[in-house]
């Protein structure tokens, strides 16, 4: 009896052992098909996005000419890291970038899009110092207080600022995303690279860029309201009336 009570209990244990590797390898492809999708998903989305937009990028001398062809409304410079009172190389490559336009006449203004939620950070006074003192006066530089991310500056230019058609300043790798936000929310949008060196976290930033494509891929669908938006402040107006309080330029 023991014998037989033994062999059933061997075969009870040996039965839900195969159970449980069965249900292990269920779950383990389950996982690796949803690993492969969300690849293959993440991957078409980039390349997608990238190939939409590359005739979209266009080199200085070429924007200049689709400026006297139809007028930008404004040189759209996105904000990056400031430490202190002085621009990331990144940063200050764009501002960089956005000042040689302005002298080539591609717009009449320059809008400095980027991070000044808290006091103590502020890029958009940082690039506007910099076109200023490349010979911009400041009337012609708008700042955008609360362009937190690229999705918020796109959607700002178009709603408080009143922007139509814009040429966006930023790196490569970045204005592909940038330039399909803008689409997305129905701006004519064009975009110059600002990329005048290598830079010491390209391979970081190209990393988080990938998943900032499929974020902003699902926030073009979407398209909830930026963090803040505020009165409209037409490009037509004195750049100005953007400036911090008691601050001049």
């Amino acid at each position: 009896m023991a014998r037989s009570q033994k062999a059933l209990i061997d075969a009870m244990t040996s039965r839900s052992v195969k159970r449980a590797r069965r249900r292990r390898a269920r779950r383990l492809a389950v996982f690796v098909c949803l690993l492969l999708c969300a690849g293959i998903a993440l991957g078409g989305i980039n390349l997608g996005m990238a190939r939409a937009m590359e005739a979209r990028i266009v080199r200085p001398e070429e924007a200049a000419r689709l400026a006297q062809q139809e007028k930008f409304d404004c040189i759209l410079v996105l904000g990056a890291k400031v430490v202190g009172e002085m621009p990331s190389h990144m940063l200050e490559d764009r501002c960089r970038r956005g000042v040689e336009l302005y002298m080539a006449k591609a717009a009449p203004v320059l809008l400095m899009s980027g991070d000044h939620g808290q006091w103590e950070y502020d890029e958009v006074t940082v690039m506007k110092r910099y076109a200023v003192a490349g010979g911009v006066p400041s009337s012609d530089v708008f700042m955008d207080h609360a362009g937190f991310s690229t999705y918020d500056s796109m959607y700002r230019a178009r709603d408080v600022f009143q922007a139509k058609r814009v040429l966006i300043v930023t790196q490569r790798y970045h204005l592909f995303r940038a330039l399909y936000i803008a689409r997305q929310l129905g701006l004519d949008a064009w975009g110059v690279a600002s990329d005048y060196r290598p830079y010491v976290t390209q391979a970081k930033n190209s990393a988080r860029e990938i998943a900032a494509r499929v974020k902003d891929f699902l926030m073009c669908i979407l398209q909830p309201k930026p963090k803040y938006l505020g009165e409209p402040i037409p490009l037509i107006l004195d750049g100005n009336v953007t400036n911090d309080k008691g601050v001049t330029f």
